[in-house]
């Protein structure tokens, strides 16, 4: 009788579903989910996501910003010490981001035959953003990154850095090749979306691609100088970005601000300001971009309701290794000033702006590149190939081009005479004896606002000539060599952690990546 009762029960339930069966699929869908999702809409997401660095990493580690202020949780770079805090940002910014979502595009539309310049922009950017991850970590997840949706891969493991560079190098080849004027236009490009044709497009990518490819040979200079120069004379016969408006950035609004200066323009501003080594280098010779760098407030709190100071002569940078104490004991000591110290900060109106672009690749970058691979005889006899002193000239020109995109600069930023003049004097003037430090000195200022290239070009090329910082003895009297992982990694990765560990063999702010040999 139970068994019957129960039988008696679902069949009215049967029968209903019978009747519903027809509408079952419309009424159980719910009209305001996304159930399609252009892919191109998730590279301009994974394009804006990718992570602008942060004033409390790698710039102060190469002595151009410092946060003056040891409060415990703000003692990292400035203070040489390994704080979870300073390791993570690059880490956890770009993993769940932007990696996350390229992964995904190129699962959408690798096989698509309609998508081959989406599916090699992609892979392109992807390679961009794990180059970058490898330069500051060392091993990294690139194989299992970013294929916990797609594939249940929750824990990755890592592949070794030198590995991960040579599929680096092969992908940026194939998907720099594979780009096709016959394909699609990509309007949701960040970049370069608004190029008048596909064909434009595609040059101005072919010229991103190569460019990286450049940037990607260099690294190897002080490992494998014959494979260095290889993949340059490839790269550069494939064609490179020749001018700024070839340049790789990102333009904010009042909306969506610039995330790089989101710190120093949030709480506590008077902990920061602009590094000694880097103001001092600057107004040694009278370098017009200082200005639009650094500015003086009569209260370093309140930077955002007044009017920097931006004689040159007032400018002084804060000094390296000293905190709001120490600094009391340091020859030469300036003061306070209002609630603060009586050092230069950023320029928020300019460099410093929530509105400021946000630089990836550019122009500069790449002139003194080719002045360096000029100067080092790795382009003799490629067609179009200028003398390294023309290449440094041409570099230092279009980095003070680049203040003509800021917000609150006069058309042109930098007046050609005022170029020209600075181009001629001791110090600047290119001189063949002295050329790989003047030239990558003029990258570190170049790179200013792309904190991960000017901590890798300094590791590569050793210049400028800096100081330790000798707050301790943490690094041994030495420069920190890269990032940490972040903590959660041993935590919840623990095996590929500890086989990374094992690879590189430590996990220390002094451990280098593959390509920084002593």
């Amino acid at each position: 009788m139970t068994i019957l009762n129960r039988i008696k029960s679902v069949v009215p339930v049967l029968v209903f579903l019978a009747g519903c069966d027809k509408n079952f699929e419309s009424i159980n869908t719910n009209p305001y989910a996304f159930t399609n999702i252009n892919p191109a809409q998730l590279f301009t997401n994974a394009q804006r996501l990718t992570h602008a660095g942060f004033w409390e990493g790698e710039q102060t580690i190469v002595q151009q910003f410092v946060n003056a202020y040891n409060t415990g949780a703000t003692a990292g770079f400035n203070f040489n010490e390994d704080n979870n805090n300073f390791n993570v940002p690059r880490w956890n910014d770009n993993y769940p981001g932007p990696v996350k979502l390229l992964e995904q595009i190129t699962s959408l539309v690798a096989k698509d035959d309609a998508r081959p310049n989406l599916y090699s922009m992609t892979r392109i950017w992807k390679s961009y953003i794990f180059m970058t991850l490898a330069d500051t970590y060392g091993d990294i997840p690139y194989n299992d990154a970013g294929k916990a949706y797609l594939q249940n891969v929750f824990y990755p493991g890592y592949d070794k850095d030198e590995l991960v560079y040579e599929e680096l190098y092969k992908e940026i080849k194939a998907a720099t090749e594979a780009l096709n004027p016959a394909g699609e236009m990509v309007k949701e490009d960040l970049f370069f979306g608004n190029a008048a044709s596909v064909a434009v497009q595609v040059a101005q990518w072919k010229k991103l691609g190569y460019t990286l490819l450049f940037r990607l040979g260099m690294r190897y200079s002080k490992l494998d100088q014959t494979k260095a120069r290889s993949i340059v004379r490839e790269a550069y016969a494939g064609g490179l970005i020749q001018t700024n408006n070839d340049n790789v950035f990102i333009v904010y609004n009042a909306i969506y601000n610039n995330p790089l200066n989101a710190g120093p323009r949030g709480t506590n501003p008077y902990f920061y300001y602009l590094a000694e080594p880097f103001i001092n280098k600057l107004k040694s010779t009278g370098d017009p971009r200082l200005k639009y760098i650094s500015g003086k407030y009569a209260d370093p709190n309140q930077v955002l309701a007044l009017t920097p100071d931006t004689t040159m002569a007032n400018q002084f940078g804060f000094p390296v290794g000293y905190d709001q104490t120490s600094v009391l004991n340091y020859p030469g000591y300036r003061g306070t000033n209002g609630t603060g110290q009586n050092y230069s900060q950023l320029n928020f109106l300019v460099l410093g702006s929530a509105t400021a672009p946000v630089f990836y690749i550019t122009n500069a970058q790449t002139r003194l590149l080719l002045a360096e691979a000029a100067h080092r005889g790795w382009l003799t006899g490629l067609p179009g190939v200028l003398t390294a002193q023309q290449y440094y000239e041409e570099g230092v020109k279009a980095s003070m081009d680049d203040y003509n995109r800021y917000p609150n600069t006069p058309s042109p930023a930098i007046p050609a005479s005022q170029q020209n003049n600075y181009l001629a004097q001791a110090g600047v003037a290119f001189v063949t004896s002295n050329a790989l430090e003047l030239i990558n000195t003029q990258y570190w200022i170049a790179s200013i606002a792309n904190g991960a290239e000017s901590f890798a070009n300094f590791r590569r090329s050793g210049y400028p000539v800096l100081n330790p910082n000798k707050y301790n003895n943490n690094l041994q009297g030495g420069f920190v060599r890269r990032f940490a992982w972040p903590n959660e990694e041993s935590a919840r990765n623990s095996a590929h952690y500890q086989e990374a560990v094992s690879s590189m063999g430590a996990d220390n702010l002094t451990t280098r990546v593959f390509w920084d040999v002593p």
